[in-house]
């Protein structure tokens, strides 16, 4: 298929937005990614003509109701590869996603000195849930070191496993620098320790093919805003061997098959992990979001946006001054970076000015930032929707920002 840019950008319309009487300039993707059209029009449509509870009511609202929701599950499943549906857990989030599965995961297979190795470059999100679970059963948490370009040290990764080790959760991208973490191998090693993964696909589902049948990861996670869907929802698949002994992270309705104040039985999966009214419209709009990534086809998409980041990289490398913080030979679609000593909030405010939207700040990955001795950087990120026109105008304004300040 023909990667159409002019198409795919009119359909986003708050890409149209002005800022300060300047055109939108969206570089903060990595934050979370502006929604299509199609996406738009499917949660309206679901509260206009649909709106119902799902699972539960013999009339035609909620059988409708069901079968939409019900089929963002199948379509997310395909998408990822999944043995079957049953898989696909429905939640807030990739942070809610990685909670369920400290409490749960720990909960069955896990006890005091037994332990979960992360890398440095995880998000808070994939450390504060285990730290939590450290000191309510003592688990302990060991860490991977990266080198000065920011990837992996795959010979201390594998010298880290114990016969107390009982799970690997590690990030797929990084957030913060970019790095593309060489998942197939990690997962590779931690099976030949008999360890099962857990990999944060945040910053992954949207930029690179993910088949979990190939990778054979145990779980993985991520969330629908970083993918072109909507805030409030997200996914933990996990194989089926391992959701069917976790116990139920949480309490309520529809995850039960009956209940009596003597006894509760649990529903099957994925319900047993799916308690209260779920996010139908967020679930229903996720879905509308991966057929519309289908659409384009994530092949294509990774293809253009290596193009556009080595173009910028490129670019800001020729900026006098700057320092791009992680220069891994694998990177996906953002550049983090120093200015000259500029802080970063300055840096953000002034391309502010200029219409352009980035992050600054530590992206909630401070243990990385500190082992670059920094407290905070600027970060660009990029989806299949800016162009070359618009690096350029990041280059224009960050050259007027290092001449103001040197």
């Amino acid at each position: 298929m023909k990667f159409d840019f002019d198409k795919i950008r009119s359909e986003f319309p708050i890409l149209n937005t002005k800022i300060k009487g300047k055109p939108f300039i969206y570089l903060d993707n990595a934050a979370t990614t502006q929604k299509p059209i199609c996406v738009i029009n499917k949660i309206q449509e679901y509260y206009s003509e649909v709106n119902s509870n799902i699972h539960r009511g013999v009339h035609y609202l909620s059988q409708k109701a069901t079968m939409e929701y019900e089929k963002s599950r199948t379509i997310i499943q395909k998408f990822i590869n999944a043995a079957s549906n049953d898989e696909i857990i429905f939640t807030k989030g990739t942070t809610d996603s990685i909670n369920l599965m400290a409490y749960s995961f720990a909960k069955k297979y896990m006890q005091s000195g037994d332990e979960v190795i992360l890398s440095m470059m995880e998000h808070h999100s994939n450390i504060v849930p285990w730290q939590i679970q450290a000191e309510d059963r003592g688990i302990k948490i060991k860490v991977v070191p990266i080198n000065d370009n920011g990837e992996l040290d795959i010979d201390a990764f594998e010298s880290l496993f114990t016969s107390k080790t009982k799970l690997v959760s590690i990030i797929h991208v990084s957030n913060a620098i970019g790095t593309i973490n060489p998942a197939k191998e990690i997962i590779s090693i931690a099976h030949s320790h008999g360890v099962p993964v857990l990999l944060d696909a945040a910053q992954s589902i949207q930029h690179i093919k993910i088949d979990v049948q190939d990778l054979d990861c145990d779980f993985l996670a991520f969330s629908g805003h970083k993918i072109y869907g909507p805030t409030g929802v997200g996914v933990l698949y996990g194989k089926k061997k391992y959701l069917n002994e976790m116990p139920p992270y949480q309490g309520g309705g529809d995850m039960i098959l009956s209940v009596s104040f003597d006894k509760t039985e649990y529903n099957e999966l994925p319900f047993k992990f799916e308690a209260g009214t779920p996010n139908i419209s967020g679930v229903i709009g996720l879905g509308s979001a991966v057929e519309y990534v289908n659409s384009i086809g994530i092949e294509n998409i990774y293809n253009y946006e290596k193009e556009l980041l080595d173009y910028a990289t490129s670019k800001i490398n020729e900026i006098p001054g700057i320092y791009i913080v992680g220069k891994a030979k694998e990177k996906c679609s953002l550049i983090s970076f120093d200015l000259n000593g500029v802080h970063p909030h300055d840096i953000g405010t002034m391309l502010d000015n200029d219409g352009i939207a980035v992050r600054t700040g530590q992206h909630c990955a401070e243990p990385i930032l500190c082992k670059y001795g920094l407290t905070a950087t600027t970060r660009a990120s990029f989806a299949f929707y800016n162009n070359k026109n618009e690096v350029d105008s990041l280059i224009k304004s960050l050259l007027k920002i290092n001449n103001f300040f040197n």
